[in-house]
């Protein structure tokens, strides 16, 4: 069997060997959860900021607790990776961090912190933005969607949008934005979405037209999950080939912080982030050897927000050749 050798080329990146992180059963059995990675807080009006975080890859996590400082915040079931912190003072900085707590109470250690600052209030607001116009979606894969609309309009400003299913308030955007992914559904279930706009006086529009979608069935993640621009090259450094990847990051809202790399059909890796991860495109590099002429497949997925796997990119077929410092792998695949 290959041996392959990783190395590093991304800094704050840590590798763990994929032998253990997808084995069956929870990863942290008899300990803690882990910390929440991605998490991020945007302003959802001049008195309330909503908080997002990464799922943590452990069926174990029975809730999340989110902390305001040191105080605790509002705490949500562990199907769930967000929360409203509402009750807030305009104009005011504020700084939040995510733990995990599994079911026999044992508490995780805090997220990395994240920051908002609620707009200043709006006096004498009373007037609600226009509705949302031209919502529209469409399935990806059988755990997320993604829905766009036409921008709102506000005699102040549009702080933030709104998300709801089935009348409850799933998920929050900020008032720049007219597209989400939403995740963490369930496979074959037709769900009904609506969207409405807020402005900093905590004034809400009327819901934009309803929009209607069915997810996949389990099993069909959704290429809509996929990273993008996938590439692969091989290169030849001090005797030894390595091959040189690239992507963009899945478009979906929330922090894609894990990717898992799989090299000829088997696992080679996953690679998580330990600190905040590239924007845009990322790259990777890693050892596989001194023979010339050896063909290689490769193709990676993200971790998504909300714990589940989405979709691997397209197969890259490379090959280790002549050229020192040369790109000798070909790509295939879409």
């Amino acid at each position: 069997m290959r041996r392959v050798v990783l190395r590093w080329v991304l800094c704050g990146l840590v590798a763990a060997l994929c032998t253990g992180c997808l084995s069956g059963g929870s990863r942290n059995e008899g300990r803690a959860p882990g910390a929440p990675a991605g998490v991020t807080a945007r302003a959802g009006s001049a008195t309330s900021v909503h908080v997002m975080w990464n799922a943590v890859a452990d069926p174990a996590v029975g809730a999340y607790e989110v902390y305001r400082g040191t105080e605790k915040a509002g705490e949500v079931p562990g199907t769930a990776h967000m929360l409203d912190v509402v009750r807030l003072a305009p104009s005011t900085a504020y700084v939040f961090t995510v733990r995990a707590r599994d079911g026999d109470g044992r508490l995780g250690p805090p997220s990395r912190e994240a920051r908002a600052t609620t707009p200043a209030a709006a006096a004498a607001d009373r007037s609600p933005p226009t509705p949302p116009g031209s919502v529209t979606g469409r399935a990806v894969g059988s755990r997320a969607v993604q829905l766009s609309w036409s921008a709102s309009t506000d005699d102040r400003a549009v702080v933030s949008y709104d998300v709801r299913q089935g009348g409850v308030r799933i998920h929050s955007v900020g008032g720049n934005q007219t597209a989400t992914v939403v995740t963490g559904l369930r496979p074959g279930v037709r769900y009904a979405f609506t969207v409405r706009a807020r402005d900093a006086a905590d004034n809400v529009s009327p819901a934009g037209p309803p929009v209607r979608l069915t997810t996949a069935r389990d099993g069909d993640e959704g290429a809509g999950t996929a990273p993008t621009g996938f590439r692969a090259a091989a290169r030849l450094a001090d005797g030894a080939y390595y091959i040189d990847l690239s992507w963009g990051e899945p478009q979906v809202d929330g922090v894609v912080t894990e990717y898992q790399i799989q090299l000829d059909g088997v696992p080679a890796t996953s690679l998580v982030w330990g600190a905040t991860p590239p924007s845009g495109q990322a790259a990777y590099s890693f050892y596989v050897g001194r023979e010339k002429g050896a063909v290689h497949r490769v193709r990676l997925r993200a971790r998504l927000p909300d714990g589940t796997w989405g979709a691997f990119s397209a197969e890259r077929t490379v090959t280790t050749g002549p050229g020192a410092g040369t790109a000798a792998g070909t790509g295939t695949g879409g």
